[in-house]
């Protein structure tokens, strides 16, 4: 049983609206694209206004994550930090050169 839809469609009118609707498509995506860069930058200005960055110095005192090294394996209540280190040299891009309390020069891991 046919319906109202399937009979007044016009082929060659409805082929003309899908080129016309192709052809507008990539505005469209244009402008989705230019959205979503601007809120990806207000996004990491509203983080970079937040953050604290921390830089050490050689001398300072530090505590390590434990998921670096796996030391302690307490599960769910084991101790997160482990440490005081002390920071020997900074390397860059926030990775340092760390000793223990006794002396060791902690391996990298």
């Amino acid at each position: 049983m046919p319906t109202y839809r399937t009979t007044a469609v016009d082929a060659v009118h409805n082929d003309e609206e899908l080129r016309l609707n192709l052809d507008l498509l990539e505005g469209r995506r244009e402008r989705a694209a230019i959205r979503e860069a601007k809120a990806k930058l207000q996004m990491t200005k509203y983080y970079n206004a937040r953050v604290r960055g921390v830089t050490f110095s050689p001398g300072d005192f530090v505590y390590r994550s434990n998921d670096a090294s796996h030391d302690v394996a307490g599960g769910k209540l084991g101790p997160k930090w482990e440490g005081p280190y002390e920071v020997t040299e900074a390397l860059g891009d926030g990775a340092y050169r760390l000793r223990s309390m006794d002396g060791t020069i902690l391996p990298r891991t």
